[in-house]
């Protein structure tokens, strides 16, 4: 594994610091984390990205320590899109940057291409699936019967996350049991970083704040005129990668997703991977985000 550099990046409105791979002047790669994660999740694609020709910048989203707690108090994603923008401009990004994102960073990514004047050549998300895609998967009242059920019990944590108070008191508890539930055995250090982006109860509650937004959103000014993007189907082409052993996200949710998405998408169950594909089955995952960054 290669050692990642470090980096700040001054938006205006946050400081986010990150990680970073890769020659300097190389086309833009951002690679946006979830819940509960952190940037390091992307240590074993960053390199692998940066080998192949890209500067890698994988930043602890808003509110993730080390990165600010944004004064505005907003974990809308409409404000996490803006972020990924602001970065995009403010790294010299150019139309030969890509985007890839995990979890609330898939959500991020799929708000980001439900315009078409974003500035992303190449878009991979993992995990989940666009929330409009969703709302059309097995349209048959039995799917819908199959799957909305199963999916709200997995779902439990966020009606957890919602309760004042409680959550940031257990997060030690909560992050650990997440990732045991959503996949295979999961790394230690993997645990450990994420533990490490809520050192304090300022942060943990800007975490469970993503949460807290999807149910009670109060989008700043800035932000208003993209607030229902992430609910919107995406509009350029993209890479959907999902776990057939996921624990936090049906994989049924993909039945028939490549119909749904804008020509040239394309769609990929990984095999023996759960919710964090990219650290289940590294090899066949790195190979199918560069191929597709490349083709």
């Amino acid at each position: 594994m290669t050692a990642p550099g470090r980096v700040v990046v001054d938006l205006g409105h946050i400081r986010l610091h990150a990680l970073a791979w890769g020659e300097p002047d190389a086309p833009l790669a951002i690679c946006l984390h979830g819940f509960p994660d952190s940037a390091w999740t992307w240590r074993h694609l960053a390199p692998e990205l940066a080998a192949a020709g890209y500067r890698v910048v994988a930043p602890f989203t808003r509110g993730y320590s080390p990165s600010e707690v944004p004064v505005d108090g907003d974990y809308h994603v409409a404000a996490l899109a803006h972020d990924v923008l602001a970065l995009h401009r403010e790294l010299g990004g150019d139309d030969r940057a890509v985007l890839i994102g995990h979890d609330w960073g898939a959500l991020t990514a799929h708000a980001i291409l439900a315009r078409d004047d974003h500035p992303f050549r190449r878009v991979v998300a993992i995990a989940v699936p666009p929330i409009a895609a969703m709302r059309q998967a097995g349209t048959s009242v039995r799917a819908q019967l199959r799957l909305i059920p199963r999916q709200m019990a997995m779902s439990w944590y966020i009606g957890f996350n919602q309760i004042p108070f409680l959550p940031e008191r257990v997060l030690g508890w909560l992050i650990p049991t997440l990732w045991r539930r959503w996949g295979p055995s999961p790394d230690v250090d993997d645990v450990d970083n994420a533990l490490a982006t809520v050192p304090n109860r300022a942060h943990g509650s800007a975490v469970l704040g993503y949460y807290r937004a999807m149910l009670r959103p109060r989008v700043d000014a800035r932000y208003a005129d993209h607030a229902s993007d992430w609910l919107r189907p995406p509009r350029t082409p993209l890479l959907y990668l999902h776990g057939v052993l996921d624990g936090c996200m049906q994989v049924a949710f993909t039945d028939g997703l490549t119909e749904l998405l804008p020509t040239g998408s394309e769609v990929a169950r990984i095999d023996h991977a759960g919710h964090f594909v990219h650290l289940d089955q590294r090899d066949r995952v790195h190979r199918r985000i560069v191929g597709f960054l490349g083709s």
